[in-house]
Parts: C-alpha cells; sequence; structure tokens
C-alpha cells in the first residue's frame, strides 16, 4: 500500500469499505487526490450504490461535486450545524435573491439604467462585458425582465438564471453568527 499513488489508496479504501456491503457508509473526501477520470468512476460509483439503496455519507469541500451526488446536506463550522435538508432548499433558503446573466449586443449603459429602477431588480453590475441582475420572484419575473429589455429595444444576445450554489450558500451559512 506504501507504494501507491494516493489516488490509488484511495480506490483501495473504498474497495475495502465495500467487502462487507454496508447498509451506510461514512466517507472523508473521496475525491481527495484523484485525477479527472478518477473522480468520474468514484462519482459513478457512489450513485450506483446509492441507487441500490445505501445510505452514503460524505464530508468534503468539494462543493460543486456534493450538489451533484447528495441529496440531503449539512453544514458544519466550528461544530455547530449551520443549514441542514433536501440540498436545493438549503441552497434557496440561503442564497439571496436569484441573479440572472444578462449580453445585450450595443446600448449596454442604457439596459443598466432600465433593470435599476424595476421593483423586483435588487441590484445590477456590469461585469466582464455583460450585465448580472440580482431579483426577487420567479420565473414570471425573470419574463417581465426581459420583456422591459426588448420592449425598450434593446438586442439580448444572452439571458440566463445564475444558480447561487452551494458555495454562495456555504459562505452565507458560515459568516453569520448562529
Amino acid at each position: 500500500m506504501d507504494t501507491l499513488s494516493r489516488g490509488l489508496k484511495q480506490r483501495v479504501c473504498l474497495a475495502r469499505a465495500l467487502v462487507h456491503d454496508p447498509a451506510v457508509l461514512l466517507l472523508d473526501e473521496p475525491a481527495s487526490g484523484l485525477d479527472p477520470r478518477a473522480r468520474v468512476e468514484v462519482r459513478e460509483i457512489l450513485k450506483e450504490l446509492q441507487a441500490m439503496g445505501k445510505t452514503i455519507v460524505i464530508s468534503s469541500h468539494i462543493l460543486p461535486e456534493l450538489t451533484e451526488l447528495c441529496t440531503m446536506i449539512g453544514i458544519i463550522d466550528r461544530g455547530r450545524m449551520r443549514a441542514t435538508g433536501p440540498v436545493q432548499e438549503v441552497i434557496a433558503r440561503l442564497t439571496s435573491g436569484r441573479r440572472l446573466k444578462i449580453g445585450v449586443l450595443e446600448q449596454k449603459e442604457t439596459a443598466i439604467e432600465i433593470l435599476t429602477p424595476l421593483p423586483s431588480v435588487r441590484q445590477v453590475t456590469s461585469v466582464n462585458g455583460t450585465i448580472e441582475a440580482e431579483y426577487e420572484g420567479d420565473e414570471r419575473t425573470a419574463s417581465d425582465i426581459l420583456l422591459a429589455l426588448t420592449g425598450a429595444g434593446i438586442r439580448v444576445s444572452e439571458f440566463t438564471p445564475m444558480a447561487g450554489g452551494l458555495e454562495d450558500a456555504f459562505l452565507r451559512a458560515t459568516s453569520e453568527e448562529v
């Protein structure tokens, strides 16, 4: 075992944990030290184990991977549970508002002037040639925002919802004193 790479050691440890066909698997950073191909393989193995009815508890700092793998999440900071629940509910509860990435072909400043006073829009920023707008509401509100731009003659080339993501939720949960 001492001569194996870190990635191979991770694989051996996972195989060793599975030999006894446990009902519950506790994994600490299962993708640590793995190359991209091995990460995909481990992720597929974990999904297959989940489909077989296994309960898998993962401790990890690779949050985008957890979003894809987990159904429930618990955010622990300094020994205290800061947030828990279904992944998407925790993300929605902890991230502020919804965000849109908006690309316009021209008249970027005019588009910003149109977006800023809209009652549902909380913040508008210019980021790397695009506009990011944070708003309160649902898909209907996003549609109204698009209509406000196109109705004013703004040619919109991109209009994409931006997920707050688990990283944003983690930062929010660990920055506040609960």
